[in-house]
């Protein structure tokens, strides 16, 4: 829809619409930028206060993917009045504004709505300097990739609403959807980094596209290599994968090519949806050590390395084992 629009211009607005990033930066002066961005989805797991955390967790981490710092936070919050007390909305933003305090930052207010459903999330304000700015559009051919949490966030939700994942068996994934992307821009920021990007709607493949596209580059990722949560590929064996694998599949076309070798199952993993993903960061070779090593010391649930950047192709992504 946003190529039918005409992009705003201006000389301050250093990143707007034009690429795939995952928030918009704004120079207010030489040393200061501002970073926005918001973003608010129904509930994945049935613990309102969990809930809570992971949609702030989610709507912060587009602040840190562009080396930013939160500092206030809107509620935003569609909620059935008619169907639901609320003392589960009470849960949920008390859930927010813990994840909110964790990250350093305050919420100033918000907005609610009556809707069909449950929808939370944040409308965030970060701050960032000019020339500090991560985004996703550096990749350089010879990076190696970097990815700072596990995956399999949305085939886990799946399984479990579907009843085939006790709840009890999510304890991970909520643990790694409520954890902030504050180690890995720490990381990324010291030891510098060509490219960034947090892992969330689009999965795996469908971000890494993002970066190729923006950086006109071909983005190999070995399957292999790549970190998943317990009972993941198992789940996803069994057909539990959000209808993202789809879609992202689909809008890729010829631009992702999957190697033989690579299973079925663990493709469609690769490309499903996550919430709250780690950051997929592109770093030059000679600095990739020192940079897992970072990750580690900063408290990054992980830091795999992942793959690597090639030059231009026809196919954009590749997946291999």
């Amino acid at each position: 829809m946003l190529r039918r629009l005409e992009p705003f211009r201006h000389p301050d607005l250093i990143v707007g619409t034009e690429t795939f990033d995952d928030a918009g930066v704004f120079r207010l002066s030489d040393d200061l930028a501002l970073v926005q961005t918001t973003d608010f989805f129904p509930p994945l797991v049935d613990d309102p206060y969990a809930f809570g955390q992971i949609a702030a967790a989610n709507a912060l981490s587009d602040v840190y993917a562009m080396g930013g710092e939160p500092l206030t936070a809107l509620n935003l919050v569609g909620w059935p009045d008619k169907e639901l007390e609320f003392d589960w909305l009470g849960d949920i933003l008390r859930g927010g504004a813990d994840k909110v305090r964790e990250a350093g930052a305050v919420i100033v207010g918000g907005h609610s709505v009556r809707d069909s459903e449950i929808k939370y999330g944040l409308a965030v304000t970060g701050r960032v300097h000019p020339q500090k700015v991560l985004t996703n559009v550096g990749a350089r051919p010879g990076d190696r990739l970097v990815l700072t949490k596990p995956i399999g966030s949305g085939v886990l939700t799946s399984a479990a609403k579907a009843g085939k994942l006790p709840e009890t068996e999510l304890g991970e994934a909520i643990a790694v959807m409520a954890a902030l992307n504050r180690p890995g821009r720490d990381a990324a920021l010291k030891v510098g980094v060509n490219a960034c990007t947090d892992i969330t709607g689009f999965g795996l493949a469908g971000h890494a596209f993002e970066m190729a596209a923006g950086s006109n580059v071909t983005i190999v990722l070995e399957a292999s290599k790549v970190p998943l949560m317990k009972h993941t590929l198992a789940m996803a064996r069994q057909g539990m994968v959000t209808r993202t694998h789809k879609t992202t599949r689909s809008f890729l076309g010829e631009k992702l090519a999957i190697d033989p070798q690579v299973e079925e199952a663990l493709a469609n993993v690769l490309l499903d949806a996550q919430t709250s993903g780690g950051l997929l960061l592109s770093v030059p070779a000679e600095r990739c050590d020192a940079l897992v090593a970072e990750l580690k010391a900063q408290g990054a649930i992980c830091a795999a390395a992942v793959g690597h950047v090639e030059a231009p192709a026809a196919t954009r992504v590749r997946l291999t084992l």
